[in-house]
């Protein structure tokens, strides 16, 4: 099971912005995430992570999306489609990199039987994204089905989001410990309303030394408990939905602020990684048909001289992307893989102990 403990529970609380109800990305309204985990013998350990972002058909009222690769030796299908029109319509798939063949099929399969009329006038590209599980997981096995994938996005709730080895994260490291699923949120209150914005990390990157938490160098203190085998480079999927009305440009904007988060924690998109971010707004649906050709948009003012709202967003995505990606690795525990390969959990109480010899 994973840890129930948190960064905050720690006392340690990322920037000044306050979180949301549960501090995770279904703070958002309507957004809901659900997990399949894969864990079998000695080889298994995969899984999909489903997020839909809202409570409607994503195909007939799709919303605005942006994206941005800061290292791009990573697969994030749709993003050609995104880049050109601004718009997500489907829901968001995360998975292992062996299982993105599938999880394209049985998402497309999924939204096709659900929807079959608009299906039928067009198929949908679902937007499918992995990190590489092959440290824990034998990719051989191609052991993620179908039915896996339709029980993640049936299984997709408004709750709390559940962390650590679950979902798409259950075979990942993270700073050569165990990683996996991680979230946080914010709440924005700016001159144009109060706003949520949440994040969701796959996490599965990241070099024991440079490991910061809460600007504290934890992996220069915590040298052991090092796996065996050498960890690659890996990857990072971040999934930042907010309700904020924001235009495709500036979700682009959002995806990029998203990096500084992962940057934080001691990412340095190295060359053989892939930190593929994609950011989502819920404000508005855009319908497939809009009556008359003609739509009313609503949007945050950007390229101001006053633009303090913008950069209040900009700080929530940077403050939730860098706690969740901290959450993920406190949720993880220790897991042993193919060929026996061990990833230890991150030791809670070595940790606190680190952040309060450093805390005034």
């Amino acid at each position: 099971m994973p840890s129930t403990e948190r960064l905050r529970d720690l006392g340690v609380a990322i920037g000044t912005l306050p979180v949301g109800p549960s501090n995770t990305l279904t703070d958002v309204p309507r957004v809901r995430v659900g997990h399949t985990t894969l864990i079998r013998g000695d080889t298994i350990r995969t899984g999909a992570t489903a997020i839909w972002p809202h409570d409607g058909n994503p195909m007939a009222e799709r919303l605005y999306a942006g994206i941005f690769a800061l290292n791009g030796y990573g697969e994030m299908t749709c993003r050609s489609v995104i880049d050109e029109w601004g718009l997500l319509s489907s829901p968001i798939v995360l998975t292992g990199t062996s299982g993105v063949g599938m999880t394209l099929h049985a998402t497309t399969r999924y939204l096709a039987q659900r929807y079959p009329e608009q299906a039928r006038d067009e198929i949908p590209i679902a937007v499918i994204a992995e990190c590489d599980d092959g440290f824990l997981h034998d990719h051989l096995t191609f052991a993620l089905t179908e039915e896996d994938v339709w029980a993640a996005l049936d299984g997709a709730s408004t709750d709390p989001v559940e962390e650590g080895c679950v979902g798409a994260g259950t075979g990942m490291a993270l700073f050569s410990f165990k990683g996996g699923i991680g979230s946080s949120s914010r709440v924005v209150a700016i001159e144009a309303g109060t706003f949520t914005v949440g994040v969701l990390v796959e996490t599965n990157f990241g070099r024991r030394p440079q490991l910061t938490v809460a600007g504290v160098p934890v992996g220069r203190a915590i040298t052991d408990l090092m796996p065996e085998q050498p960890t690659a480079d890996g990857s990072c999927i971040v999934i930042v939905a907010t309700d904020a009305p924001l235009h495709a440009h500036t979700l682009q904007r959002l995806a990029k602020r998203a990096g500084l988060g992962l940057a934080r924690t001691g990412s340095t998109a190295g060359d053989g990684s892939g930190e593929i971010i994609l950011a989502f707004s819920t404000a508005q649906r855009i319908p497939y048909k809009a009556p008359g050709g003609r739509l009313s948009i609503n949007i945050l003012s950007e390229g101001s001289y006053d633009n303090r709202g913008l950069n209040t967003i900009f700080e929530a995505v940077i403050e939730a992307t860098e706690e969740a990606v901290i959450n993920a690795l406190l949720a993880a525990t220790t897991m042993r893989g193919r060929e026996g390969h061990l990833l230890h959990a991150l030791p809670h109480d070595r940790l606190r102990e680190l952040l309060a010899s450093v805390r005034p």
